[in-house]
């Protein structure tokens, strides 16, 4: 069996890597090749090109680099269509992935896996109907996320969210870590300016500015930042100038991520740029404030069509509103300060949202995220090769 898989950013070469380890562990003579980061290198996939070519979000970055994707998208397609594997999976990444799933399916029939359902509920409601004719199935992350793909035809599984899987810090590692960096006695806060290099040129900047305005009312905290690796060059240049100085937790000296972990379950706060990294702060049950700031032309764009009033996935599982979010024009220093220091004061108003968030992605399940997606893509393979799926 010969798979074509593909992934553009960090958390999807981790889901990747993960599916990839499911597979081999079911079909050994399962053979990868597409694209990918080091985590799914490591499983053994050989990529195109480097990842990080095609980790651009925002409209505006991606009209700045649009020539250059829709090279890539073709080329990628053209590998697929040449190779004809039986199998393609497309991970994330929606703007390059339907993309080159759309070219694909217009020459050939092989079956097309989605992994990471779009998130339709939240805005533009008609890409599930746009992506039907190129996706056959689709693996979710989000417990109440089948039913918007299946009401356009596609299978839908929910395979539950990976960070319920991923290891967390134990306490003693937590105190290690604070001992280590010489907190006793002092606040820990997380900076976290994301995992893509657009978000760092907007975050760095912003969140620079909020340590400024935090130290004048919060003195006795020790900042600190693990760097995702695909972006620590940048991240480490961007904080240089910063008025404060900062722990920064180099993944090259990191690999397995224990100081990283050890991080995030020693820290009394964090203020972390939207994504998924706000789920990791939740399986460490670490109090948080969300930013995230575009734009102006995909602020413009973007917001008329919003469906939700929350983009934080901690906030939408759980349903509640208690992580403050700040975004477009209200991501500013100043709001950002003051909520940080109100969740220092309170930090038990987040914890039980997080532990809710986490046990509906699936925490406490008998069988791994990874070990559901590969046997939901096999028994949906088998099931195109013997009957149409109704």
């Amino acid at each position: 069996m010969r798979i074509f898989i593909l992934a553009g950013e960090p958390s999807g070469d981790k889901l990747g890597a993960d599916l990839m380890a499911s597979l081999k562990a079911r079909v050994p003579d399962v053979a990868f090749f597409g694209i990918g980061g080091d985590c799914m290198m490591a499983q053994g996939l050989d990529p195109l090109f480097p990842m990080e070519e095609i980790a651009i979000m925002g409209i505006t970055e991606i009209l700045k680099e649009y020539s250059n994707l829709k090279a890539r998208i073709r080329e990628t397609a053209d590998v697929i269509l040449r190779e004809k594997p039986d199998l393609v999976i497309t991970i994330d990444l929606p703007e390059f992935s339907l993309r080159v799933n759309k070219l694909v399916r217009a020459q050939s029939d092989i079956r097309i896996v989605h992994y990471v359902a779009p998130s339709v509920w939240a805005w533009r409601p008609g890409r599930a109907k746009k992506m039907a004719p190129f996706v056959d199935q689709v693996l979710a992350l989000l417990p109440f996320e089948p039913p918007y793909m299946e009401a356009e035809g596609m299978r839908c599984d929910f395979v539950g969210h990976p960070i319920v899987a991923d290891p967390v810090a134990t306490q003693a590692e937590a105190d290690v870590f604070r001992a280590e960096i010489g907190a006793e006695g002092r606040e820990i806060l997380l900076v976290l300016p994301g995992s893509r290099r657009s978000e760092i040129s907007r975050m760095a900047p912003v969140f620079g500015e909020t340590l400024a305005k935090m130290v004048q009312s919060r003195p006795n905290v020790t900042w600190v930042l693990p760097a995702a690796a695909s972006v620590a060059g940048e991240v480490r240049q961007a904080i240089a100038d910063w008025p404060v100085d900062v722990i920064f937790i180099d993944p090259n000296s990191d690999p397995e991520g224990t100081r990283k972990r050890a991080a995030f379950k020693a820290a009394d706060g964090a203020i972390a740029t939207s994504g998924t990294v706000s789920l990791e702060l939740a399986a460490s049950n670490t109090p948080m404030v969300i930013a995230f700031k575009t734009s102006w032309l995909t602020q413009v764009i973007i917001k008329p069509m919003l469906r939700v009033a929350s983009v934080n996935l901690v906030n939408l599982v759980a349903d509640t509103t208690v992580i403050p979010e700040f975004l477009g024009k209200d991501c500013e220093p100043d709001h950002l300060a003051t909520a940080m220091c109100e969740i220092l004061d309170e930090p038990e108003v987040q914890r039980d949202a997080m532990q809710l968030c986490m046990a509906r992605l699936g925490q406490g399940g008998d069988k791994a995220p990874g070990d559901l997606a590969a046997e939901a893509v096999l028994d949906g393979f088998a099931r195109s090769k013997s009957k149409p799926e109704i």
